[in-house]
């Protein structure tokens, strides 16, 4: 068997006719496609180090974070994944340089499917990176809007009627109904026609875009069988885990022992023998 070590990043992903996966392992990018039927071993080094400024804790807070940096840095604070509680123009950004670059440009409003329809948002630059991190088998953008917060606000809108969360057991265990997602664009916007408008009036018409020809992503993932239950595997509670790699979705590695989402453990330092 091979063996590597170290200290585990977020895998990364490209989109082709299956999503091509890699794993940041140390100062290794590890391609885990290839390793799809084979028996692998995770072992957690009981070591943690901030994904961001790299000090060594204790325990890691919203994927990878030291509690200092969870507590500082924008990309912790709680308008990430709430949108529309942006507080940028407030002037309270906890990082206005970062709000500016990050925040304070171009998002897509989209619709995709992975445990069944939802609504989305993500940076331009996230596509269709964060499609595949939620195991959308299908994915369609709607709108493109000049800022986060107004994303968010418009997907609260559309919320009201289209979920916004994907139900992860559920996304794991098969994939989802086809949807004609063009067909659900049509709906939304006619249903959304006038809160849109209301929209466009209070933030100026160039700062929404409606996407009326964009057509369906389809993804398809590298997995050979879905489990019939889905059994969550903790390296916190048992730092050894083990089983033959049958698929990979989303951010998580499904063996035939368990599904273990791997971003959860941003910074911890693994073993990985297969």
């Amino acid at each position: 068997m091979s063996h590597v070590s170290g200290f585990v990043r977020k895998m990364s992903a490209s989109l082709s006719d299956v999503v091509q996966y890699q794993l940041p392992l140390g100062d290794q990018k590890l391609a885990l496609n290839p390793l799809i039927g084979a028996n692998i071993r995770l072992e957690f080094l009981q070591e943690i180090r901030c994904v961001a400024c790299d000090r060594k804790t204790n325990k890691s807070f919203n994927q990878g974070y030291c509690y200092p940096c969870f507590r500082s840095l924008a990309q912790c604070d709680s308008c990430i994944m709430s949108p529309h509680k942006c507080h940028f123009e407030a002037g309270t950004c906890r990082e206005p340089d970062w709000g500016q670059t990050n925040c304070m440009i171009d998002h897509y409003v989209y619709l995709a499917n992975t445990s069944g329809l939802k609504v989305g948002i993500t940076r331009y630059t996230q596509i269709p990176t964060r499609w595949i991190d939620q195991g959308a088998t299908q994915a369609l953008p709607i709108a493109r809007v000049s800022s986060r917060y107004l994303s968010g606000v418009l997907e609260v809108e559309l919320a009201k009627t289209t979920a916004d969360k994907t139900a992860w057991q559920a996304m794991l265990k098969g994939p989802p109904e086809p949807l004609d997602l063009e067909a659900q664009r049509a709906r939304l916007l006619s249903e959304y026609a006038s809160t849109i408008e209301d929209l466009q009036s209070r933030f100026g018409l160039q700062s929404m875009h409606l996407l009326l020809d964009t057509t369906t992503v389809n993804i398809t993932f590298p997995i050979t069988e879905y489990p019939d239950k889905v059994k969550a595997l903790n390296l916190d509670k048992d730092p050894v885990v083990e089983g033959r790699l049958v698929g990979i979705k989303g951010q998580y590695r499904i063996l035939d022992t368990g599904v273990l989402n791997l971003h959860k453990y941003g910074g911890y330092r693994l073993a990985m023998d297969y």
